[in-house]
């Protein structure tokens, strides 16, 4: 159950990013979202049950990742944030430790751009989501490094270090598409919020 609601949020986010706002996230926007969450996975798990949609916002995702995913995010991965932009685009920012994905890959050209990186920084991304019939696409527009533009490879590498697992030693590649968790068929990308439909 745990690993489907964290899925579940992992479609939503993709790729931690960034969220304006002037007010912080709140331990009660949080919780709401743990309960959409859940009520989205029981769906999942009753055979014929109607189709449903879910609205989930922006705020609700953040507070999530502020107060109820800490323990579910990568270690050297900090502070993610996600702006939901409208008409599929989303935009994601975290902090990452960079000196992990360096020393993995061992000894390197002196051309690397990782030899260069050192230390926390913010990673953001910036592209869209796009989702039919159970499946996922994420197409990355923009990707920098504390402000810095960076290409789309070095991004790769960097998601693929904190994506491994035992299943995937490669970890997530940019351009896999991916199953949408909890029998859920797309997620309909607008300004502020996500719609879940199951």
């Amino acid at each position: 159950m745990k690993r489907a609601a964290l899925a579940v949020l992992a479609a939503l986010s993709l790729v931690a990013a960034a969220a304006g706002g002037d007010t912080p996230p709140s331990r009660r926007e949080a919780a709401l979202l743990r309960q959409k969450i859940d009520t989205i996975t029981a769906h999942a798990e009753r055979a014929g049950a109607p189709a449903r949609r879910t609205i989930v916002t922006e705020r609700e995702v953040n507070a999530y990742l502020v107060f109820e995913a800490k323990e579910q995010l990568p270690v050297g991965v900090v502070n993610p944030s996600v702006a939901i932009l409208g008409t599929g685009r989303l935009a994601g920012q975290a902090i990452v430790d960079l000196d992990a994905v360096r020393k993995a890959k061992g000894p390197t050209s002196l051309l690397d751009p990782m030899n260069y990186l050192w230390g926390r920084l913010p990673v953001s991304a910036t592209g869209v989501l796009k989702t039919s019939k159970g499946v996922g696409h994420f197409e990355l527009e923009s990707t920098h490094i504390n402000g810095v533009p960076i290409p789309k490879l070095l991004l790769q590498e960097i998601v693929s270090y904190y994506s491994r697992t035992p299943e995937k030693p490669a970890g997530i590649g940019l351009d896999d598409p991916f199953a949408l968790p909890a029998r859920i068929r797309e997620i309909q990308v607008q300004r502020g919020q996500a719609i879940i439909v199951q």
